[in-house]
């Protein structure tokens, strides 16, 4: 049984197995939400933007410096790809 994260949180069940995951707070709250909401299908594929594999470093960076992601100078392409999932 999982427990009550408050009423901020509309699916405990699945909030939690984010959480152990690795994600963080906010963005499991989000998912979690959406799943419970009938209106939405958060399981969907949304966009029709490539992964961020299939970018360059430099598309990339431009995004990162769109987000303001502190230190993206130093980081590789890997480094980007990960800062920009967070």
């Amino acid at each position: 049984m999982s427990k009550d994260h408050g009423p901020s949180i509309k699916d405990d069940d699945t909030y939690e197995a984010l959480r152990e995951d690795g994600m963080s707070k906010q963005k499991a709250a989000r998912i979690a939400n959406a799943q419970a909401n009938d209106d939405m299908s958060p399981s969907k594929k949304g966009g029709k933007a490539p992964p961020y594999e299939e970018w360059t470093k430099d598309e990339l960076y431009e995004r990162a410096q769109e987000l303001e992601i502190e230190g993206r100078s130093d980081m590789d392409k890997s480094e980007l790809i990960s800062a920009l999932r967070d």
